[in-house]
C-alpha cells in the first residue's frame, strides 16, 4: 500500500470497529477526518550556500480528551495522508491507556542521511519556525519519530523558546535530559511493548525459553523490545533494519547486535548469518513476530504468508485493514499498535507532566508508572476482547472511541453536534 492510500485505508478501519462501539454516529463522524493540518514549505541552507525546499505536515487529528500530541519524522516518505493516519492512531492510541491527550503527528518528507549534523538543524529549526503557532504546551505537544531523536527535539524546544520568547519544557517531549527530558523515555515504546507482549504470555501460556521471536526494525524501539525479551530468555533469531535481515537459529545476544549496527551500519554486517529480505523477514516460521519499522508492511499480498500465530504490532499500522481480517481468520492473534506501541507516548505524557510540575522523577519511578498504566491497559482490552468474542484490535477501538465519544457528549452541542444539527435544519435552544 503506497502513502495515498494509508488515511482512507485507516479511516475504513476505524468505521468498521466503531460498529462494535457503543456510540452515535456523531462520534465516527467526528472520528472521520482531522481538525486541522498545517503544510508549510521550508527553506533550508546548505552547506554549500544553496537553498533545499522541504515539505512539512502537523495534523491535529481530534483534541477532545486534551491537547494533541504525536511524533515529528524526518523519511522521503512522509506524505500528508500518511501524517493523518498517523493522527488518528495516536487520537485512539490515547484513549486506550487512558491519557488526556488527543492524537496529533507531524513530518517532513527529507532523507535525513543526506543531510550534515548543521543542515539537520537548520531544517529542525525551520519546521518550528514554520509550526510555532500551531503547536504549544497547551495545544499540541511534538515528540521524536522515525529519523528524529533527543537532539532534535533539543533544537526545536530550543527554537520554539526563542521565538515565543519564553520558557516552555513542555512545549515538546523526548528532549534531552539537560533539557527536561525524562528519564526512561529513551526506552519507553520498546519497554512498553515487552510489557504487552509478557502479559500476553501469561495469557496464552507462552514459555518464554521455549519461544522464538523474529523483529522487522532493528532500531530504538526494536533495539530496546529485544534486549528485554532476551534478558527473559526468549530467543532472537532473526532482526532486520533498513539495508535488509539476517536469521540465525541459535539466536543473537541483542548488545552484540548493537554494537554491529552502530560500528558497521548496519545488522546485516553480522558475519556468517542468513542474509533475508526484509519481506522475507515477516514469513519466518517463528513464536511472536514483530514488525517495527514502517506502515502497511504486511498487506493482502503477503498476508497468507505471515506464519507467526503472535503478531505484536510496535510500528504504527505495520498491518492493513484487509490483511489484519486475513491474520484473524487464520486464527493468528494480532496485539494492535494502539496498545503494543503505546509506551512511548505515555512517557511522554510523563514528561510534559513533570514540565508543567517542576519536578524530576527517577528512572525507577518512570517504569513503575509505565508498567502500572500499560499492564492495565491491557487487562481492559483483554478483558473487553474475551467479554464481548472480539479480536483484541476491534477492543481496543471499541473502548478507544467508546472514551472519546463520551468525552464528545460531555462536550455538549457547541464544537461537536451544532453543524450536524444545523444541517438536519433544527437550531439549538437554551444556554450552551
Amino acid at each position: 500500500m503506497n502513502n495515498t492510500d494509508v488515511f482512507a485505508d485507516a479511516v475504513q478501519q476505524l468505521e468498521r470497529m466503531a460498529s462494535q462501539a457503543d456510540v452515535g454516529p456523531e462520534v465516527v463522524a467526528a472520528l472521520r477526518q482531522p481538525k486541522a493540518t498545517q503544510i508549510a514549505s521550508l527553506p533550508v541552507r546548505r552547506d554549500d550556500g544553496s537553498t533545499s525546499y522541504f515539505t512539512a505536515y502537523r495534523c491535529h487529528y481530534n483534541d477532545v480528551l486534551g491537547p494533541t500530541k504525536g511524533g515529528i519524522r524526518f523519511h522521503p516518505g512522509v506524505t500528508r495522508e500518511e501524517v493523518q493516519a498517523l493522527a488518528l492512531w495516536m487520537t485512539l492510541k490515547c484513549a486506550v491507556v487512558g491519557i488526556p491527550y488527543g492524537g496529533a503527528k507531524g513530518g517532513v518528507t527529507v532523507d535525513p542521511k543526506g543531510l550534515s549534523r548543521m543542515e539537520l538543524e537548520r531544517l529542525s529549526r525551520a519546521y518550528i519556525r514554520a509550526m510555532a503557532d500551531f503547536v504549544g504546551p497547551d495545544v499540541d505537544i511534538p515528540a521524536p519519530d522515525v529519523y528524529t531523536d533527543a537532539r532534535i527535539m533539543g533544537w526545536m524546544a530550543d527554537e520554539y523558546q526563542a521565538i515565543k520568547r519564553v520558557k516552555a519544557p513542555g512545549v515538546i517531549t523526548g528532549k534531552p535530559i539537560s533539557l527536561g527530558g525524562s528519564y526512561g523515555r529513551d526506552e519507553a515504546t520498546g519497554r512498553g511493548a515487552y510489557l504487552i507482549t509478557r502479559e500476553l504470555a501469561k495469557r496464552r501460556g507462552l514459555d518464554p525459553t521455549r519461544s522464538t521471536v523474529a523483529i522487522q526494525g532493528f532500531g530504538n524501539a526494536g533495539y530496546h523490545i529485544a534486549r528485554l525479551l532476551d534478558q527473559d530468555g526468549y530467543r532472537i533469531v532473526a532482526v532486520s533494519d533498513s539495508k535488509g535481515a539476517i536469521y540465525g537459529d541459535e539466536g543473537y545476544d541483542t548488545e552484540q547486535l548493537a554494537r554491529v549496527k552502530s560500528e558497521e551500519g548496519s545488522v546485516t554486517a553480522m558475519k556468517g548469518q542468513v542474509q533475508l529480505t526484509n519481506e522475507e523477514i515477516l514469513e519466518l516460521d517463528v513464536d511472536i513476530l514483530i514488525p517495527a519499522a514502517l506502515e502497511s508492511v504486511i498487506s493482502p499480498t503477503n498476508a497468507d504468508r505471515v506464519k507467526a500465530p503472535y503478531i505484536v504490532e510496535v510500528a504504527n499500522g505495520p498491518i492493513t485493514s484487509d490483511a489484519d481480517a486475513t491474520l484473524v481468520a487464520n486464527g493468528q492473534t494480532v496485539v494492535p499498535d494502539v496498545l503494543a506501541n503505546a509506551g512511548g507516548v505515555t512517557v511522554s505524557y510523563f514528561e510534559w507532566v513533570q514540565n508543567r510540575a517542576g519536578w524530576r522523577w527517577t528512572l525507577n519511578e518512570v517504569r513503575e508508572r509505565l508498567e502500572e498504566i500499560m499492564v492495565g491497559a491491557f487487562f481492559d482490552v483483554w478483558s473487553h476482547a474475551e467479554a464481548k468474542a472480539l479480536p483484541l484490535r476491534n477492543a481496543a477501538y471499541a473502548l478507544a472511541i467508546g472514551r472519546i465519544g463520551e468525552a464528545i457528549t460531555s462536550h455538549g452541542t457547541r464544537e461537536y453536534f451544532r453543524p450536524l444539527v444545523k444541517l438536519r435544519g433544527k437550531v439549538p435552544t437554551g444556554p450552551e
